[in-house]
Parts: structure tokens; C-alpha cells; sequence
């Protein structure tokens, strides 16, 4: 007997050494993490997808602080995408086959953000494309696999034409990037200040490479066509050359001008002193949004990275929480349990209310639309507002007679 239980204790006295409860079942071990794949152009856009980065990777640790997700820690498993479809395509396979990740998000491209969603919709496994605007991600692209935070060029180039009503521009010249997001732009601008402003007509486009504009030639073809508004879709470095060439031309002074994306601190920043004062623009008027739950995730960012937030960290924030509501929604991380908890899903963020239309896989995030001005030495915006994402959508009848789905 006595031998009996010397073994018990000596067996008992193993268990606890290799920190293993007696009785415990495999079952009650610790969950691994639910895996998430993410990809996007840092090498190349760091201005915008740093800032975004920063944003998720905010709100997994928050996430993972309170517990997790149904119980299991978020890891999300990041790579660049290169900044090419061929190239994001492949690295989205070796995410979803060599990583085993549950859905895929992110992107900044347009083309990439195509390329994507015909990936997700060929792999079967969600994509929620972060940043592309072209249309083509929700429309002639789109597919039930395939969703998007960000307020699309439909919508936004739409806020944009009804700030323009009043200026009684009628020639308008475009000048954007010739890629897919700055010909989707274009194309939506021309039928919308045609359907919108009587008598409007356009006397100048202008499509420079991504990232090796012209500026001068570029203004002086603007010039010529002598137009009393202009259109503008440049971002980044050819955003900053337009704006130094236009300015020395007084290209401006006597215009309207109608700029998607200049008020986004990423691409407002760079141009310091030099901001063009009265632009209409899309923008983050991060530091004047009074909300409690938008003030919360600026302070806590501000203290974590010693930075002010870029629309980019609001971006990367919101898509992580909300991929953690619809996990929770769909109590599973499996492809047909999450496209059902999203369908009409709503979402309370830190941008305010936003619902994810089952019609489309678009979603009601709005833009705060207003003006450039000058602070400082730097630019801001002025004469604000939030535009609601939902009086700017697509119609039912426009959404089918494109998606095949």
C-alpha cells in the first residue's frame, strides 16, 4: 500500500512540474489563434499603408487584451502584396494554402484590389478590401466573396459634383493618374457634372503615369483649354509636383477646383505651405471630429505610436473591428457562416454608424467633404461635413444591370 502511493505522489508531483491539471481534457487547452491574412503595397505606398498598418495592428492588440475572439486570440499574418496584381495574387495562395488563414483583407491599389476580389471569388475564402475605390470592386468586379469598408468613386466623386452645383463651373477639365482607380474616377466624374450641372461639358483630360508625371506639361495642357473648373485625382508625389506647377502658373486662382483625397493628412502633409486654399476636397479632419468613440481611438493611437493618425490608421482600425464583429456574429470563422453574418450587417465604428449592403458587399462609410486652407504651416480643411456613404450609393437597378453575380 505504502508503495502504492508513493508512485501516486511521485506521479502527481510530475503532472504539476510540467504544469498539466490533473484531469484536465485536451479540450480545455488553450485555443490556438484564429489567423488572418493580410497584404498590402508597404514598400511601395508606405505613406498611407504604414499609417494603416498601425491602425490593425492598434486594434488587435485591443482585441486580443479583451479576450480575443470567441475565446481565441487574432493573429493577423502580414505580407507586401508588390504593388502588382501578379504578385498579390501570389501572395494571397501562399496566405490562404501555406498559412491557413481564415479570410483575407486590405489592399491599396485599385488594379490590386480587382485582381483580389477575382481571387477571392475563385477561392471561395471573403476578401475585405480596405482601401481600393475603383467601382469595379463591388460592381462589374464584384462577387459575394468580396466586400469594401471604403466609400467607393461612385460615392465620392458623387459628394464632390453636388459641392460644385453652386460655383456655376461649366468647362471642366480632369487630370488623373492613368490606372484603374484614376480612369474609374474620371469615367464617374464625366457622367456625374453631365447628369447633374446643366450645360457643363468637359474641355481637357489629362492621364499622367502612376508616379511619373509631367507636371509642367501636364498644367499647361489644363491651361490652354482655359476651363473654370478642374477635376482632380492626383495623389502622392504627382499630387505635390501638380500642385507646386499649377500654383506658379496661377492655374488655379480663378478656378474650381474639385480634388478626391487631397484633405487625407497622407497626401496633405507633404504639400506643407504650399496647400491650395479654397480646393473642394475629400479628406480626415481627424483633429476637429468631436465624437467620444472617434476621440477614444485618436488618443489611444497618439499614445501608442507618438503620431497623429492618418486616414489610413482609421481605415486599418475599422476593418480589424469590424472583421471581429462579424466573426463573433457568425460564431465561426468559415466562408459561408461569415458571408451570412455580413450581409446587412451594421457596425457601430469609430467613423459612426455604417452598414455593410447586402446588395453590393458595400459599405455606408461616409467622407467628410470641405475645403482646403491653410494652418500654419501646414494645410487643413475648413467648412466640413460628414457625408453619409448611403445618399451616395448606386442604385438597386444600377448594382444589377453590372454584377453578374
Amino acid at each position: 500500500m505504502a508503495k502504492t502511493s508513493t508512485i501516486r505522489w511521485l506521479a502527481l508531483g510530475a503532472a504539476l512540474a510540467l504544469g498539466a491539471p490533473l484531469g484536465a481534457p485536451a479540450a480545455q487547452a488553450q485555443q490556438p489563434p484564429i489567423k488572418l491574412g493580410e497584404l498590402n503595397s508597404y514598400a511601395q505606398w508606405a505613406a498611407f499603408t504604414v499609417p494603416y498598418r498601425n491602425g490593425w495592428q492598434l486594434a488587435v492588440e485591443e482585441i486580443n487584451a479583451k479576450g480575443g475572439v470567441l475565446g481565441r486570440k487574432l493573429e493577423i499574418v502580414s505580407r507586401d502584396d508588390g504593388a502588382t496584381t501578379g504578385s498579390a495574387t501570389r501572395v494571397a495562395d501562399e496566405l490562404v494554402t501555406r498559412e491557413g488563414v481564415s479570410l483575407l483583407f486590405g489592399s491599396f491599389l485599385s488594379n490590386v484590389g480587382v485582381a483580389m476580389a477575382d481571387y477571392a471569388n475563385q477561392k471561395k475564402i471573403v476578401y475585405i478590401a480596405a482601401e481600393p475605390l475603383t467601382d469595379a470592386v463591388t460592381m462589374a468586379q464584384g462577387n459575394r466573396y468580396t466586400y469594401r469598408i471604403r466609400p467607393n468613386n461612385f460615392m465620392q466623386v458623387g459628394m464632390l459634383v453636388d459641392q460644385a452645383k453652386a460655383s456655376g463651373a461649366k468647362r471642366w477639365a480632369i487630370v488623373a493618374p492613368n490606372y484603374e482607380y484614376g480612369q474609374s474616377a474620371a469615367a464617374v466624374f464625366k457622367r456625374l457634372i453631365q447628369e447633374r450641372v446643366p450645360g457643363a461639358q468637359i474641355v481637357a483630360e489629362q492621364y499622367p503615369a502612376l508616379g511619373k508625371i509631367e507636371a509642367g506639361a501636364t498644367a499647361s495642357a489644363i491651361e490652354q483649354a482655359k476651363p473654370d473648373g478642374i477635376f482632380n485625382v492626383l495623389f502622392g508625389p504627382d499630387l505635390t509636383q501638380f500642385v507646386r506647377e499649377g500654383n506658379t502658373r496661377g492655374l488655379f486662382e480663378d478656378a474650381t477646383v474639385l480634388s478626391l483625397l487631397t484633405g487625407e493628412p497622407e497626401w496633405l502633409l507633404p504639400l506643407k505651405d504650399e496647400v491650395p486654399e479654397g480646393w473642394t476636397v475629400t479628406g480626415y479632419p481627424w483633429d476637429e471630429i468631436t465624437e467620444p468613440k472617434h476621440k477614444a481611438f485618436v488618443d489611444a493611437y497618439r499614445a501608442k505610436y507618438n503620431d497623429t493618425p492618418r486616414l489610413g490608421s482609421l481605415l486599418g482600425y475599422m476593418v480589424v473591428t469590424m472583421i471581429r464583429d462579424t466573426i463573433e456574429r457568425a460564431g465561426s470563422v468559415e466562408s459561408e457562416a461569415l458571408i451570412k453574418a455580413l450581409e446587412d450587417a451594421k457596425f457601430d465604428t469609430v467613423a459612426g454608424p455604417v452598414t455593410m449592403r447586402g446588395l453590393d458587399n458595400q459599405s455606408t462609410m461616409g467622407a467628410w467633404v470641405g475645403k482646403l486652407v491653410l494652418k500654419g504651416a501646414s494645410g487643413g480643411m475648413t467648412d466640413w461635413t460628414y457625408k453619409d456613404g448611403a445618399s451616395f450609393m448606386p442604385t438597386e437597378a444600377e448594382v444589377k444591370a453590372v454584377r453578374k453575380d
